[in-house]
């Protein structure tokens, strides 16, 4: 069994940087790049960066928020920055920012932003410890804390949808009957064929 690396490691120390062009193909027809597009170059930088944090295998559980801020558009090159805000016993979740840039202009744009947790994978495909991360810098603690907050919420959300699907009584399909009710001439006046017809319509 592989003895992984629990050493706690620095936010910088797994922080990544995707760069990349946005091309015809990657827009619709009013120039304007695909939101799924930036959520794959999202989602990728995210990876790459709770690998880089667990030192192996991590899978995306969640994208628990993504936001779009401004519209990206063909030959904006966009820039996708990921740092790991906070972990758990096997999860870890990474901030995730999106800029794009006019080339010709020069103008740069903070276009989205996004949240994701990741789980960790032995290599059974079971999730494992992951090593605590330190924040080191104010923003890396205030984004700890709120990575924090944004779990507790999770939890709390999961929790009241179980308690409410609890609360609420399934539904008894109706008993579909004839013009006169049972045993009329759907049934022929005989209670155990109309039960029988009864049962098959459910």
């Amino acid at each position: 069994m592989t003895r992984w690396n629990l050493t706690p490691k620095t936010v910088s120390a797994s922080q990544v940087t995707l760069v990349q062009l946005m091309e015809i193909t990657d827009a619709n027809i009013a120039g304007i790049v695909h939101g799924g597009t930036v959520m794959k170059l999202v989602d990728t930088a995210a990876g790459l960066a709770a690998m880089k944090h667990c030192g192996g295998l991590a899978v995306t559980v969640t994208m628990d928020s993504m936001s779009f801020l401004a519209p990206v558009r063909i030959g904006d090159t966009v820039t996708v920055k990921a740092s790991v805000n906070d972990v758990g016993e096997t999860s870890l979740e990474v901030g995730v920012r999106v800029e794009s840039e006019n080339i010709i202009a020069g103008e740069r744009t903070h276009t989205g932003s996004a949240y994701l947790v990741f789980v960790a994978l032995d290599e059974k495909g079971k999730p494992r410890q992951v090593p605590p991360v330190l924040a080191e810098t104010p923003t890396q603690l205030r984004r700890q804390r709120e990575a924090k907050i944004r779990r507790e919420t999770r939890l709390a959300h999961k929790k009241a949808i179980l308690e409410h699907r609890d609360e609420v009584v399934p539904e008894q399909a109706p008993v579909e009957e004839g013009p006169e009710g049972p045993g009329s001439d759907s049934d022929g006046g005989d209670p155990d064929r109309a039960r029988k017809q009864r049962h098959l319509r459910l």
